[in-house]
């Protein structure tokens, strides 16, 4: 006899997938209502009776369709009255939207009677009471409906739910069985690894099995994502890992991880991935909000959506975007949703950082099961550090609150006393400020915040009144503000000696920020619940600065992979002329030079990459005034995605005249950004890449300085080269490429720029304004 294959399934999910209907309502929810929730289930359970049980976990077994359901759930309440059992969920609303029908609502009766079934089981009962508690947050007022149900009429409709669940099961757990089979078959998708691959791909596969971490400085070239994504996919059969997520801060960078999975799909492997792309970028923006009664798209939507997840999944394998938008064209579906919808039953999911490490966005539907099984691969992690401070950053200004004053003042009286509130603070803190400059303060500010939890009680009652209808600009205003404030509050509860109070007057507006200095403990509590994390980038240099500051535990395992290219590979110049901030009106003339001299001597495609839009511009304006018959591309800033692509497919090989392309370090074209062979022949870095000296960096020095660490490296000297290694590690993509980099600044020469380097660079040439590009003088920084 056949064993039937087990399912293990919460009750929630269960009934949600089955039962869910309707349309997405953009309707304000408020953020504390988890917390209001648990209260209001606190006050209920607290009138039961001695004998009365409440939080019960329940679990049973049920073969359905061939198929061995293991349910489990905790119900709110089991209550003996009326010589009978009760089995009480408890649901708090608020506003009229979310409010019961006088029937109730059909997934909360599915999930009591899903739950009341687990009891007649457990305590072999011939009927149970079910009953939903509905509590009004608003005002306290409590309505409860109830049904008696014989054990057989439970069982009945449990099985009626099932059996709706039972095809969406079947399609995945076939999936499941060809997605293993090809990875079992599946083979390097290259005839033979690349130097330093094979290694790498080890130590993923192994930091896997015993779910740890790995932190990888891997050279540009290496093949990376090929690397971390093959390991990571043959550890899917095993019963370490059930999911990868793959992190990246660049469009560019999500394409990669795409290629790969087609690669491997060319060798026959079969898995479920998808790409989510933020929501402003894949809206259709075919009506003006985002709201049933605006968008047709969100009306009706989960009517529609299970159909067009099950025809995705059937049809579909590797769900770009251009993909999802199709079947969200064809299902009638918000396509931002519908991604979301996808990635839960997906194998793969390419993604923003954000989607794990920001404590205002993540997957919030995933249980801890599925956590403990997902493998994320965090690419370019470099850029993790800056991301993360950010996301665990909050800013609040003065002229919100002073708006919301003046636009309320009639409207709401308790709105614009709550926001007049919180302007004086700021007008006072505004006489604190020196005329120029900042200060910082190493606490919180607790009287802001005292103020700010008064302002989210009254902005959440108006907000609520006002429900999805009504909308203008002073109810958006308000919900940006509320929004803000919400952020504030919950970053204040991370504060520790690792934050500061940053406050700085900009124009006639006032900016206080709770500032994260050192994200690495929240990171590490970030990826905590996952099963191995594996950090990789061409630049963790130096790794043990980024293993620090990435939350890297002891036991951590580290990898530098030494570099597959040769030495002959690289044709590396160096011109040092000071580009230094009060030198570059200087350096025109002879980086202008240079650049004339390259093309004409050079024909080829060449990319350019300047500290600042300023800069560049200056240079750019000077190099057509040489007039050169080199084309002359320049970025600009805030390019569409469609202006980055055209700026690319530019760069093609054997161009009939030289192409001069002008960009900025750390910029979309410094990273992630792939020209083999003849598209690119030569790479330019002007500067070092230090970050603009300002108050905030110098914050960051401060206190690594006092941290024991030598602050000008870890706020300027390190992030900036890590911009300056990206850009050139643009120029050798593969074991055929060669090419010239020029490297344009006296400090390369010197302590610590030398030193951190790639080996690879430091055999330069040093040539001087004036000379022939092949006429120079042959230098080795370990001289230095």
């Amino acid at each position: 006899m056949q064993i039937p294959p087990v399912i293990r399934i919460s009750v929630r999910p269960l009934v949600e997938y089955v039962y869910r209907s309707g349309s997405i309502v953009a309707g304000f929810r408020t953020a504390s209502s988890m917390q209001e929730g648990t209260r209001i289930h606190q006050e209920i359970q607290r009138d039961y009776q001695p004998g009365d049980r409440k939080e019960l976990h329940l679990n049973t077994e049920l073969a359905q369709d061939g198929l061995l359901f293991q349910l489990e759930g905790r119900c709110d309440g089991l209550i003996w009255e009326d010589e009978q059992w009760t089995v009480d969920e408890i649901k708090s609303y608020t506003g009229t939207a979310s409010a019961p029908g006088a029937d109730g609502h059909t997934v909360h009766w599915a999930q009591a009677i899903c739950y009341a079934y687990m009891v007649s089981v457990s305590e072999q009962l011939m009927a149970v009471q079910v009953q939903l508690t509905y509590v009004d947050v608003a005002t306290g007022s409590v309505s409860r409906l109830r049904r008696k149900l014989s054990a057989a009429e439970l069982e009945e409709q449990v099985r009626r739910i099932l059996s709706a669940y039972a095809p969406y099961v079947r399609m995945l757990l076939a999936h499941e069985e060809q997605r293993n089979r090809s990875i079992r078959m599946l083979e390097f998708p290259f005839a033979q690894y690349r130097a330093g691959q094979r290694r790498l791909a080890g130590a993923v596969y192994k930091t896997v099995e015993e779910g740890a971490d790995l932190f990888v400085q891997a050279p540009t070239g290496i093949g990376k994502t090929i690397s971390t994504m093959f390991p990571a996919v043959k550890a899917l059969v095993t019963e370490h890992a059930g999911r990868i997520m793959y992190l990246t801060a660049r469009t560019t960078t999500r394409a990669a991880a795409e290629d790969a999975l087609r690669l491997m799909q060319s060798q026959g492997l079969r898995v479920h991935a998808v790409t989510i792309t933020a929501k402003d970028k894949i809206c259709f923006k075919e009506e003006q909000g985002c709201d049933a009664g605006q968008c047709s798209l969100c009306e009706g939507y989960y009517d529609r959506v299970n159909h067009a997840v099950m025809d995705i999944l059937e049809h579909e394998t590797i769900m770009t975007r251009e993909i999802l938008e199709r079947y969200a064209r064809k299902h009638r579906v918000c396509p931002f949703e519908f991604s979301l919808d996808v990635a839960y039953a997906s194998d793969c999911i390419i993604c923003d950082y954000n989607y794990v490490f920001d404590p205002r966005i993540s997957l919030k539907r995933w249980l801890e099961e599925q956590k403990r099984k997902t493998i994320l691969l965090v690419d370019e992690a470099h850029n993790l550090v800056d991301r993360s401070r950010e996301m665990f950053s909050a800013e609040l200004s003065k002229r919100p609150f002073l708006e919301l004053k003046r636009a309320y003042k009639q409207r709401s009286g308790g709105v614009a006393t709550a926001a007049s509130q919180v302007n004086n603070y700021f007008i006072k803190l505004r006489k604190e400020l020196p005329s120029s400059g900042a200060i910082t303060r190493g606490e919180l500010p607790e009287e802001l915040l005292s103020l700010l939890e008064p302002f989210v009680d009254v902005a959440e009652r108006e907000l609520l009144a006002m429900g999805a209808g009504g909308a203008d600009a002073d109810h958006a205003l308000l919900l940006e503000s509320y929004f803000a404030v919400q952020n504030c509050l919950r970053i204040a509860g991370l504060y520790d000696e690792r934050y500061v109070t940053y406050i700085e007057q900009n124009s006639s507006d006032v900016i206080l920020r709770l500032m994260c200095l050192d994200p690495s403990k929240l990171l590490e509590r970030s990826v905590k619940s996952y099963r191995s994390a594996v950090y990789f980038s061409a630049t963790l240099r130096p790794l043990a600065y980024y293993r620090e500051l990435l939350g890297a535990d002891e036991d951590d395992y580290t990898l530098t992979v030494p570099s597959p290219f040769r030495q002959e590979q690289w044709d590396v110049r160096l011109l040092p002329v000071s580009t230094r901030y009060h030198a570059r009106q200087q350096s025109i003339r002879p980086i202008t030079e240079l650049l004339t001299r390259l093309v004409q001597e050079r024909k080829g495609n060449y990319l350019v990459f300047f500290p600042s839009y300023t800069y560049l511009r200056d240079i750019a304006l000077a190099f057509e005034q040489m007039g050169t018959d080199a084309e002359l591309l320049v970025q600009s800033s805030g390019m569409t995605e469609e202006e980055r692509t055209a700026f690319l497919d530019r760069f093609q090989p054997d161009p009939p005249r030289s192409l001069m392309g002008m960009a900025v370090l750390g910029g979309v074209f410094s990273e992630g950004v792939d020209l083999p062979g003849e598209r690119l022949h030569g790479v330019v870095v002007v500067g070092v890449g230090l970050p603009q000296v300002g108050e905030q960096r110098d914050v960051l020095k401060d206190y690594y300085q006092r941290e024991g660490k030598n602050g000008f490296y870890y706020a300027y000297v390190y992030p900036g080269m890590n911009k300056v290694l990206q850009a050139g590690g643009r120029l050798i993509r593969t074991l055929q490429d060669y090419g010239l980099l020029v490297l344009v600044d006296d400090r390369f020469m010197q302590e610590p720029y030398a030193s951190l380097l790639p080996e690879e660079w430091r055999t330069y040439r040093i040539i001087s304004p004036s000379s022939e590009l092949d006429h120079s003088v042959e230098r080795n920084s370990h001289e230095l």
